[in-house]
């Protein structure tokens, strides 16, 4: 496996071009699956996921033909999916067991094509993700559902039908298959308590173009009128937030000076906010976000994780990492997953001054200086956290097992040393 070598201390300034959101382009590919027209995809982020989803698609039976172009000053790519009839509807464990975000592909096929056999999926290993919202709102719909031989079946007989769906933790996997299924269903779906995640409008905004009714974007209740037929779009991904989010922290913690480019602010209002509790200055213009921590001293700030709006589960190591070296205590709380502190071991081989109370919160007391270590990601954001560690440590540190960040964050080693980060990748063959 590969590793990614570091030596710390330099701090970061320049321009970051922040890429296509990875947790917007799963779904969305998936969603191409719902007409038999072609439809095109932008601002595609080029990550292992994304190749990982097309390959499951291929299987499937979707022709997909792709492009290297420059998108708003940044290179990035773009596809063209096309199933006109699947050869099969079955997502094998092979592709399966490497992303959890599979998974997407369950509501389009069982509602397009009446029958889907997924096999349960696999990703990064912070906690149960049960899929219990999915299948038990499908089966209201109408699904007849069976788990086999580690495999999800599921059947309707003709089409799914409207159903009024509560659904019992604002889950955004639930709320995107849930919302690919509904559209193609009879009559009309109430969804209540629906994640309100930036992803699942870049969703219901590409879903709206092919032909959906769907009411209720942004807000906690989604109404989705059933309709027969969805037509192919060209549709351009919005830009990661939690990528742009890790960046902000980089230059915080570097005492440098970034400039996010294509970030969206109004999509991370309370990291940024944290951010300035910290210390750190924030600057919005019409198409980035600058952070500034020259000659600031960072101050720890506590942190809550929570369903968005709320403080996103998905920058909680990054920012973690953060306050192991800002002045004074922070206190950590994490609300969505279990099993997401597994980075605190790795900060603490670094010198990190970490105490966690129970499995949902740390205390976590600054330290004057990190110390370069060997680490081993555990997951994707965790990785991120472990380099950001990296990056201001004393000495060399080795990050083990970056395969997990080839999984969410485009050409990290280039965009940091585009900056001034001393970082190399050690390929596997180089060992």
């Amino acid at each position: 496996m590969d590793k990614i070598k570091i030596i710390g201390g330099k701090p970061l300034f320049g321009k970051v071009y922040i890429s296509g959101a990875k947790n917007t382009a799963l779904p969305i590919i998936c969603a191409t699956l719902l007409s038999d027209e072609p439809s095109t995809l932008r601002n595609l982020p080029i990550l292992s996921d994304i190749k990982s989803l097309n390959l499951l698609l291929e299987q499937i039976g979707t022709e997909i033909s792709g492009k290297q172009e420059e998108l708003n000053g940044h290179n990035t790519q773009s596809f063209t999916y096309h199933t006109p009839q699947p050869k099969s509807l079955v997502a094998p464990y092979d592709y399966v067991r490497k992303m959890r975000a599979s998974y997407y592909v369950l509501g389009p096929l069982l509602t397009k094509y009446k029958h889907v056999e997924l096999s349960l999926p696999g990703g990064c290993a912070i906690g149960a993700r049960p899929m219990d919202i999915h299948l038990s709102s499908l089966e209201q719909m109408g699904a007849h559902i069976e788990i086999k031989n580690g495999y999800v079946i599921a059947d309707v007989e003709e089409r799914l039908k409207g159903a009024n769906i509560t659904f019992h933790s604002a889950s955004v996997g639930a709320t995107c298959n849930i919302l690919m299924a509904a559209v193609l269903a009879q009559g009309t779906t109430v969804i209540e308590n629906a994640a309100r995640e930036p992803e699942i409008a870049d969703l219901i905004s590409m879903l709206c173009k092919m032909g959906a009714k769907i009411e209720g974007a942004d807000t906690s209740t989604l109404t989705i009128h059933g309709v027969d037929k969805l037509h192919g779009v060209t549709h351009e991904i919005i830009n990661d937030r939690i990528e742009a989010g890790s960046y902000a922290v980089a230059a915080a913690m570097t005492h440098g000076r970034l400039e996010l480019v294509n970030a969206n602010p109004d999509h991370l209002q309370l990291p940024l906010d944290i951010l300035r509790k910290t210390g750190a200055k924030v600057e919005i213009t019409p198409n980035s976000i600058i952070v500034d921590a020259q000659n600031c001293e960072l101050v720890g700030t506590d942190i809550y994780t929570d369903y968005y709006p709320g403080f996103p589960t998905d920058l909680q190591a990054q920012f973690m990492a953060l306050m192991c070296v800002a002045k004074g205590a922070a206190m950590v709380t994490e609300n969505i997953w279990e099993n997401r502190f597994m980075h605190i071991p790795e900060l603490m081989r670094m010198g990190a001054n970490i105490n966690v109370h129970g499995h949902a919160s740390a205390i976590v007391r600054g330290v004057e200086k990190l110390s370069g270590a060997p680490v081993m990601s555990t997951d994707l954001r965790a990785s991120f956290a472990l380099v950001l560690a990296g990056l201001v440590a004393e000495g060399e540190t080795i990050v083990n097992r970056v395969y997990h960040l080839d999984r969410g964050y485009e050409t990290l080693e280039e965009k940091f040393k585009a900056v001034g980060a001393d970082i190399e990748r050690i390929k596997e063959s180089d060992v």
